[in-house]
């Protein structure tokens, strides 16, 4: 016979080791953090010892002991399948929800004009999007699941490469001119847009650097127009105010349409960067996440 009377402290527990808190574990249950604490306390008293050891300093004032260490992983998948259960209690029509995470400008250009395949085949779950450049926090559930651009290796994240990356130089169509031909003595000429954002370890080209592989004569080094943002430069290369470098996947629809060029398709320049598949092992548990998982995977690029 199975008992089921300390499930509510079971939850307790697995969320406050998530989360290194009471806190934490009582945002995401929706109670006082007395309450988590006290359904913890009750299982400890159950089984007879402390089951963290707590320090009032650190940004994880709970530490799981041992015993308990070895005990969350069972824990936690429990929980999943009590919740798979559930779902299928609701029948096949149930809904469920993905959150995922990506920059804006992969989100415009890449993973929108994907998303209604997900949609054909998955017609039971809704995805949201968390649109954000910054570097959300998937290990502590601020969304399910991410695409991330990097060297592939983020703390408490399972990665799965998608696809690589290289930089282009792109302008607007209607900067060309038909009677001259675009060589790197003509994109000297233009106007230079500089993305200013880090790309720590990715290898990414400068413009004088770019230019000097193409064969240029004169690689000026710094004039243009400068821009801290990634999506921004992608904009202003839409808005025909320059020639700029980019990654290919982030200007993917761009290219299709017509509207930006691809100049000098010859000068390849591949970086370090790729692009990854991310979410925290728990997640990846859940039948919803694991499907957009896998379906983003089987992707064609």
């Amino acid at each position: 016979m199975r008992d089921l009377n300390r499930l509510k402290s079971l939850q307790a527990l697995e969320a406050s080791a998530r989360h290194g808190s009471f806190v934490g574990a009582a945002a995401e249950l929706d109670v006082t953090p007395p309450a988590v604490g006290q359904l913890v306390r009750s299982l400890e008293d159950w089984v007879g010892y402390p089951l963290f050891r707590r320090s009032r300093s650190g940004a994880e004032r709970l530490t799981p002991v041992d015993e308990a260490q070895d005990a969350l992983n069972d824990i936690a998948e429990g929980l999943d399948r009590l919740e798979t259960g559930l779902r299928k209690l609701r029948g096949r029509k149930a809904r469920s929800v993905v959150v995922v995470t990506a920059s804006q400008a992969l989100v415009a250009n890449w993973l929108l004009a994907r998303l209604d395949d997900f949609s054909t085949n998955y017609p039971t779950i809704d995805v949201r999007l968390d649109v954000s450049d910054r570097v959300i926090d998937l290990a502590q559930g601020e969304a399910d699941i991410g695409i991330r651009c990097g060297l592939g290796a983020w703390k408490g994240v399972k990665s799965t490469f998608l696809m690589s990356e290289e930089i282009i130089a792109v302008c607007h169509n209607r900067l060309l001119r038909v009677d001259r031909e675009v060589t790197a003595g003509w994109i000297v000429e233009q106007t230079l847009i500089h993305d200013g954002t880090p790309h720590p370890g990715g290898d990414f080209p400068t413009w004088a650097e770019w230019l000097a592989k193409s064969g240029a004569n004169q690689v000026p080094a710094e004039r243009g127009l400068k821009i801290n943002s990634t999506a921004a430069v992608i904009q202003a290369a839409v808005a025909a105010r320059g020639v700029a470098l980019v990654r290919k996947a982030l200007v993917a629809q761009e290219l299709d349409s017509g509207r930006l060029v691809h100049l000098l398709p010859d000068v390849r320049w591949p970086v370090k960067w790729a692009y990854y598949i991310v979410a925290a092992p728990k997640a990846l548990r859940r039948y919803e996440v694991a499907a957009f998982h896998d379906w983003l995977a089987s992707r064609p690029r």
